[in-house]
C-alpha cells in the first residue's frame, strides 16, 4: 500500500523512519488532514513552514520531547526573552558509528581513548552531520530559538556507558540547566530508551482529557 492511501486511511500517524522522509511524510499528513506524531525531528529542520500549513488546516502535528528534560522549562522562558541554548550531548563511540559527520572526516572512532569533543556548531549543522544521533538538538531549536542559534557540542569517550544530554539556558528569567542520563536503546545504541517512552507517553497524552506539565 502507498504511503499516501496509508495516510488518508489512518486517524492518527506516527512517523519513525528517518530524518531523509520524516519532512515529506509530515506534509502528506497536512494535506491528508491527518493529525502526525514525528520522531525523526531532525528531517522537519529548515521545513518549518509545515508547522504553519499545519496550523491553518486544523492538522495536529505532535513532536515528544526525546531523550532530554527541560522543554516544558523552555517553552515556559520563550514567552519572554531567551538569549542562549546550549546542548552539549555525549555518547559512547558505537553510539555515533556511520553518521555521516564521521565518515567525512575520517574520524576513527575506535581510536578514541580519552574523553574528545568530535564536534560543535550550530543544530542546524548537527542534524545533518549526525541524522540519528542528535534528534534532541532539533527539538530544542523548534521549542525554543531555533537551528541557527542553537549550539551544539558533541563529546564521546569509551568510558561512557550512558547516553548523557546537558542543556543550558539563559535569558529573561534566568537560567536552566539540565542534565538526562539515558540509556541506550537494547534495539539501537544510537538512540534512547526514554526516546521511545517519551512517544509512548506523548501518544498517552493526545488520548487523555488532562494535560499536566507545559
Amino acid at each position: 500500500m502507498k504511503t499516501t492511501e496509508l495516510i488518508k486511511r489512518s486517524q492518527l500517524i506516527v512517523e519513525a523512519a528517518s530524518g531523509s522522509v520524516s519532512a515529506k511524510i509530515a506534509s502528506s499528513c497536512v494535506a491528508a488532514g491527518k493529525d502526525c506524531l514525528i520522531m525523526s525531528v531532525g528531517g522537519l529542520i529548515g521545513k518549518e513552514s509545515i508547522f504553519n500549513r499545519a496550523e491553518k488546516s486544523g492538522v495536529r502535528v505532535f513532536i515528544p520531547s526525546g531523550a532530554i528534560s527541560g522543554i516544558d522549562g523552555l517553552k515556559s522562558a520563550m514567552v519572554g526573552r531567551v538569549d542562549s541554548v546550549t546542548l552539549t550531548t555525549r555518547k559512547p563511540p558505537k553510539g555515533l558509528a556511520g553518521a555521516p559527520y564521521v565518515k567525512e572526516n575520517n574520524i576513527d572512532l575506535s581510536a578514541i581513548k580519552s574523553e574528545t569533543v568530535i564536534f560543535e556548531g550550530t543544530a542546524a549543522e548537527a542534524v545533518k552531520a549526525f541524522p540519528q544521533n542528535v534528534n534532541v538538538s532539533a527539538v530544542l531549536s523548534l521549542a525554543g530559538i531555533g537551528a541557527a542559534r542553537t549550539r551544539v557540542r558533541i563529546v564521546t569517550s569509551p568510558e561512557y556507558t550512558a547516553n548523557i544530554h546537558e542543556i543550558e539556558i539563559t535569558g529573561e528569567s534566568g537560567s536552566i540547566k539540565t542534565r538526562t542520563e539515558n540509556r541506550p536503546s537494547k534495539t539501537n545504541p544510537k538512540t534512547s530508551a526514554l526516546a521511545a517512552y517519551s512517544a509512548i507517553a506523548t501518544l498517552e497524552a493526545v488520548a487523555s482529557s488532562v494535560r499536566i506539565g507545559t
